[in-house]
């Protein structure tokens, strides 16, 4: 297999048509129609090892090969990890910021595509179905190699071991007619998008970055260490930057993080249960400070993902006012991200990433802390 050339995109529907996601209110949403299949898993394809029980409530859904013409609302990039699962048959469940941000975008109702980057045994997994069920039309990108951890999580952090790292996913990867799309998700986790992406996403597009897949050290074999943040073209054009506390070391400031960012942009340090913080960027370190307390989940399952799903869930509000009736300002984008983060702890793997009917229920629970208490 080679790292160049991109595969076909496929989905279950041949055309992307915006939707009119409509609002989620803090203390209980309007009422939202479906807006796609209302399959609850995959359909594994033939010679593929089937899912877990838990996987297999499914409505069949047909996967034409569509065409590439429509542009999405929102393009997900980004490396699948297989992590470690030794419950898994397989020993090992489908992950990585790019599967659970397009799952959680196309959830919320925006049409998504993904350019998701791929070894040969994640290309055959049964969870690049469920994406598709969800609506995302899925662009693979064969890797030589890919990446591959074990995590040890609890709500407080994360322990990782590389057990393998990811070719590099080249920018060309995205169908032409994919660039206009309004919204962008990249999520590298194992430093496999250069910065040569800073150039695909277009001008006045909105874009987020899972910054902790560029800060990590990766040597197969051993424990993920830290790299210290660094100003990168990433970093300056995105408008959301995501980063566990976690995956910095103590020494790094909240000051630090913002200087490098661009002015303007908003910097979400997440920190397990206790939350976390929203920075508004300035050259001279943060201006604005916003505090969110995270929604406890009624069982935590899997942290994995949980910081991919909360940024992904802000891009959505960012990109599609009317999820929060464009009461930014009042923190609703917090508050839908804390939501959705908090129910997908409550599922293993993908399984955890909520459908739209648990956020509004999981979101009027949250609704007395009104985006996170102000500023700070």
């Amino acid at each position: 297999m080679t790292g160049r050339r991109v595969g076909r995109a496929t989905g279950p529907t041949p055309a992307m048509r915006p939707r009119r996601p409509a609002a989620m209110g803090p203390t209980g949403p309007a009422a939202m129609g479906p807006t796609g299949p209302a399959a609850t898993g995959p359909t594994p394809a033939a010679g593929r090892r089937r899912p877990p029980a838990a996987a297999q409530r499914v409505t069949a859904v047909s996967r034409p090969e569509p065409p590439s013409a429509a542009c999405p609302r929102v393009v997900v990039v980004g490396s699948a990890s297989r992590d470690l699962a030794p419950g898994d048959p397989r020993g090992w469940r489908l992950g990585g910021g790019v599967s659970y941000g397009a799952l959680t975008t196309a959830r919320l109702g925006l049409p998504t595509a993904a350019v998701i980057g791929v070894d040969e045994e994640a290309s055959e997994a049964w969870e690049l179905d469920l994406l598709r069920a969800a609506g995302v039309v899925v662009c693979l990108v064969p890797l030589a190699h890919g990446p591959v951890f074990e995590n040890v999580e609890t709500l407080d952090g994360r322990t990782q071991v590389c057990h393998g790292r990811s070719d590099p996913i080249p920018p060309e990867s995205v169908p032409d007619a994919w660039r206009a799309a309004r919204g962008w998700f990249l999520a590298p986790v194992a430093d496999e998008l250069a910065d040569a992406w800073a150039g695909v996403v277009p001008d006045g597009a909105v874009m987020a970055l899972g910054w902790q897949g560029l800060l990590r050290v990766l040597r197969p074999g051993e424990r993920v260490l830290h790299r210290s943040p660094r100003a990168s073209a990433l970093v300056r054009r995105a408008d959301i930057v995501g980063v566990s506390r976690g995956d910095l070391d103590a020494g790094v400031t909240l000051e630090r993080l913002c200087r490098l960012a661009r002015a303007g942009a908003t910097v979400c340090v997440t920190h397990g249960r206790r939350g976390g913080i929203a920075l508004l960027a300035t050259p001279d370190g943060p201006e604005r400070l916003r505090r969110w307390p995270a929604i406890p989940p009624d069982e935590l399952v899997d942290p994995t993902g949980a910081g991919d799903a909360f940024i992904a869930a802000l891009l959505a509000a960012r990109v599609e006012v009317r999820l929060v009736a464009g009461r930014i300002s009042q923190g609703y984008d917090l508050l839908l991200a804390a939501a959705v983060a908090s129910l997908t702890l409550e599922g293993p793997g993908l399984l955890g990433v909520p459908r739209r009917e648990a956020i509004r229920r999981r979101i009027a629970r949250g609704s007395s802390w009104r985006g996170g208490g102000g500023a700070a």
